[in-house]
């Protein structure tokens, strides 16, 4: 390892040598619409390591080109040029003069960063990548920008109520699914500590501020990490320094929706720019008041609150020393409250926040950043043990005002009245917070192209044991990561890719990361194939959760659990978690074989092994058997319970899962598009013989274990116009197909098998998720350059929609948004 690591930083020191005297070649680049300067666009001389990136007047200069005859390649997000032909004389200077780049419609043009880490034309990255625009987001009159990603081929969106959106890749989703890997600006915008979750309500990024989305799917790792495996989400927010001015966004909907956003972003001087962000979003979900079990006793959930509020607010500062030296300082602040799905019920989350101080450092060959994140769960309860506790109070007495105030804030034995009972807290605490550190170098060497970079990141989790064993203080846990990416142009139409990752891990050791991609440009576009592998490795929770209602006990499972049978006297052992890894096999075409229609198909398939599971009953409620060690410790009294009941994470199984993604875009000119997505996705995990998957070791594959958690199928259709009525009207219809399919994930049951019934030990069997199509609506009108006039409505002939367990269905949703942009020259896509 520590040899690995000198080699990388060696890669960091290594300076170029000296090249044979050339010629140089200066610019300017500008936005055709607005003229004004596109700055970072990057400009590369084809056949060569030269480039540059444009500076804050849209000028570049690259110096030390040999003489000869060159193509010039310029690429800026959301805009097209064709290739520019120069000539450089040895120690001359050419000029191109000022090049005027034009927005560009096509989804082809689209230029990403995310798939290598550098910017390249959307066709030819060498990965499955879908990109959501400012614009498409612009498009949509609604807060919640998770309704956009159902356009992005390959991903799973589902709703659990008006706020709550999950995203999901290639099935095997569950209730607490850290399967995507989340970013901002190269940050990692997970939730820190304990739970290691998506953000998602509690993010700090309001629309308005969000340049692009970049989706890759399939194994990440061998650039972003652990916990990349299935694929990541890279949200990119607006420079001030290309989008200034001040945005104003107003919305209103149903359920009681009210949403006001602000961004102000200015120039000061050529050296410092700044932005600032602001949002205030309420609303009411949809009601659904869910039952609660004490075994065989059924009680409904006890005063749910179904408001949802959302707070944020972000603000960066922008310092350019020089030309070529960008320094980042930011920070955002996000608070939520909305009601929550867990394995096991729901949570009633108040005022839950999320927070991070960020700097980074930019220059053409070197990235840096070091940040911290922390998080507090302010004044969240599980809406189970609060239900519990409130009719356990009832039935021994304590008045409906006693049992309301102490089912939350929990009592002492006899705290209540003479010969109360004591009641647990039903709350959480957790005070967690990260901090990461990343160094990323790139450069050319004869012909290669070459990313190097180092990773720390340190978690700590801290929850005073009211979710944790955490008795003994703060857990903290260690990671370090250093990778080598590798490309070269092997012809003119082939291009190759190799890298690597090591990932050193406190409780898992080391890990290695590969990835392999060869692509072929033809018929306008490229086909591509690649492998790669990834891990994820347990998140602290799993490793370390405790909780025990007295009736049933979940235990983390990162020492191993020991059970014995307390009438034969027998001992079963559970093995500890260990990490989750996953090898993919792809190819893949994306390009424009005729004139305006985009097709994209990926077809991959995947080896699984040691799936962590969800929350998993590993003794018969009402058995013989009882949890007495986890690892070396002696759980018999601590994890005691009425049912003997015990339920843990485990690894399970040896899986094969393929699929197939297929998306076509028809422009049937600069104003009319067409798209029609189609995903397959399935897997041997369904074979019950397989006794592979018996997760908790009783001998037999159950449904849960054998389930794929999504739909075999699911298919979109996308109509758009745009720049109508003298370029003022614009308008989208979606239509989305999902369906039925079985969903399992710890208590929580959605199945065709049992619908309508609640198997001991679960929650209530409402049916199948899916099996329904919806038709989506939105359009807008821009009455000045300065006032847009939006409105949105999904599921538009209100069918009900069940997408998640323990959640409502979904009716229509409606809203209304007025949008102004004061001042400024945006010129964003």
């Amino acid at each position: 390892m520590k040899k690995l690591y000198l080699i990388l930083l060696s890669l960091f020191c290594i300076t170029q040598m000296a090249l044979a005297q050339g010629g140089s070649i200066t610019g300017r680049v500008l936005g055709a619409d607005s003229q004004e300067p596109l700055i970072g666009a990057s400009v590369l001389v084809e056949g060569t390591s030269k480039g540059a990136t444009t500076n804050a007047s849209g000028d570049f200069t690259i110096t030390g080109v040999p003489a000869g005859n060159y193509n010039l390649r310029i690429t800026y997000v959301g805009y097209s040029y064709p290739k520019i032909p120069v000539t450089v004389a040895a120690g001359g200077t050419a000029s191109v003069g000022t090049i005027s780049m034009k927005a560009s419609s096509l989804m082809s043009d689209e230029i990403v960063v995310s798939a290598t880490r550098r910017p390249e034309k959307l066709t030819e990255a060498p990965a499955a990548i879908g990109v959501i625009s400012s614009r498409d987001l612009t498009e949509l009159p609604s807060f919640n920008i998770g309704e956009v990603l159902n356009k992005v081929q390959g991903v799973e969106v589902v709703r659990s109520g008006v706020i709550g959106v999950g995203i999901n890749a290639r099935g095997f989703n569950n209730a607490f699914n850290v399967k995507m890997y989340q970013m901002t600006d190269g940050r990692n915008s997970m939730l820190p500590g304990g739970t290691g979750l998506p953000a998602g309500f509690y993010n700090t990024t309001i629309k308005e501020d969000i340049e692009r989305v970049e989706v890759i799917l399939g194994p990440s790792s061998a650039l972003y990490g652990p916990n990349a495996h299935n694929g990541i989400i890279n949200t990119i927010t607006k420079d001030p320094r290309r989008h200034q001015g001040t945005t104003v966004a107003l919305s209103a909907g149903n359920q009681d929706v009210l949403s006001a956003r602000v961004r102000h972003a200015s120039v000061i001087s050529p050296k410092f720019a700044f932005k600032v962000t602001g949002e205030y979003t309420t609303g009411t979900d949809f009601e659904f008041q869910d039952t609660v079990y004490s075994g065989a006793v059924a009680m409904p959930e006890y005063d749910v609150d179904y408001k949802f509020e959302s707070k944020r607010f972000g603000s960066a500062l922008y310092y350019s020393p020089t030309d070529k030296i960008d320094i980042i300082a930011d920070y955002g602040f996000g608070q939520g409250s909305n009601l929550g799905v867990t394995n096991n019920g729901r949570n009633q989350i108040n005022g839950w926040t999320f927070q991070y101080l960020q700097g980074r450092i930019v220059t053409p060959r070197i990235f840096g950043q070091l940040y911290a994140t922390w998080n507090d769960a302010g004044d969240t309860y599980q809406i189970n043990a609060r239900t519990t506790n409130y009719y356990t109070l009832l039935g021994k007495g304590a008045t409906p005002a006693q049992a309301h105030q102490y089912s939350k804030t929990g009592a002492k034995k006899d705290e209540i009245f003479a010969g109360s009972p004591a009641v647990a807290f039903p709350g959480f605490i957790d005070l967690s917070h990260r901090l990461n550190g990343e160094l990323q170098y790139n450069n050319n060497f004869a012909g290669f192209e070459i990313i190097t970079g180092l990773n720390y990141q340190r978690d700590v989790a801290y929850s005073r044991q009211t979710y944790l064993d955490d008795a003994a203080g703060k857990i903290i846990l260690n990671q370090f990561g250093g990778v080598v990416q590798i490309e070269r142009n092997l012809t003119d139409k082939f291009r190759a890719l190799v890298g690597g990752r090591v990932d050193n891990h406190d409780n898992y050791g080391t890990q290695f990361s590969p990835k392999a991609a060869i692509t072929y440009n033809a018929l306008g576009g490229t086909f591509r194939a690649t492998y790669g592998k990834a891990f994820s490795a347990p998140s602290i929770q799993f490793q370390e959760f405790y909780a025990n209602t007295g009736a049933l006990a979940i235990l983390g499972n990162g020492a191993g659990l020991t059970i014995k049978n307390t009438e034969t006297g027998a001992i079963r052992m559970i093995d500890k978690l260990e990490v989750e890894k996953v090898q993919t096999y792809e190819v893949g075409y994306k390009g424009t074989p005729v004139n305006n229609l985009y097709f994209d198909i990926s077809s991959w398939y995947s080896k699984s092994k040691d799936f962590i599971s969800p929350l998993t009953a590993i003794t018969p409620i009402l058995g013989k058997e009882r949890v007495i060690k986890k690892g070396e410790v002696d759980v018999t009294e601590s994890a005691a319970t009425s049912l003997n009941y015990y339920l843990t994470y485990l690894n399970y199984g040896k899986v094969t899962s393929w699929g197939t993604d297929l998306g076509l875009n028809y422009y049937l000119d600069d104003n009319y598009s067409i798209g029609v997505k189609y995903s397959y996705f399935n897997s041997d995990i369904t074979d019950k013989d397989n006794l592979e998957n018996d997760a908790n070791s009783d001998g037999k594959v159950s449904d849960a274990e054998s389930s794929l958690n999504a739909a075999k199928h699911r298919a979109n259709f996308n109509f758009t116009a745009r720049n109508l009525a003298n370029n003022k009207l614009f308008m989208s219809l979606n239509l989305r197909w999902l369906p039925e399919f079985n969903f399992y994930s710890g208590q929580q049951i959605a199945a065709d098998k049992g619908a309508g019934t609640r198997v001991l030990g679960s929650n209530y069997n409402y049916g199948p998720l899916g099996g329904f199509t919806s038709v989506d609506l939105s359009g807008g009108y821009k009455f000045t350059d300065w006032v847009t006039l939006g409105v949105s409505v999904s599921n538009l002939f209100d069918d009900e929609q069940r997408e998640y367990v323990y959640s409502p269905t979904i009716g229509r949703l409606y809203s209304v948004e007025l949008l102004f942009n004061f001042g400024g020259k945006n010129v964003s896509k």
